[in-house]
């Protein structure tokens, strides 16, 4: 099984290569999307991390 850090460059390296064959978006929307993903992604984690030590019971 591949690690988080792998699929989330992959990830990201898809969307890199999807939104420049989008001629309506520009710059400033693909980084906005990219901004939001990775932001998106990090606070899933956050919950999982609240989540999972609230559950071992080390909160």
């Amino acid at each position: 099984m591949t690690s988080v850090s792998a699929q989330l460059l992959l990830v990201l390296l898809s969307l890199l290569l999807v939104v420049p064959v989008v001629e309506a978006v520009e710059a400033g929307d693909a980084i906005a999307l990219l901004l939001g993903v990775v932001l998106s992604i990090t606070g899933i984690c956050a919950c999982l991390g609240v989540y999972a030590r609230k559950r071992n019971g080390q909160m």
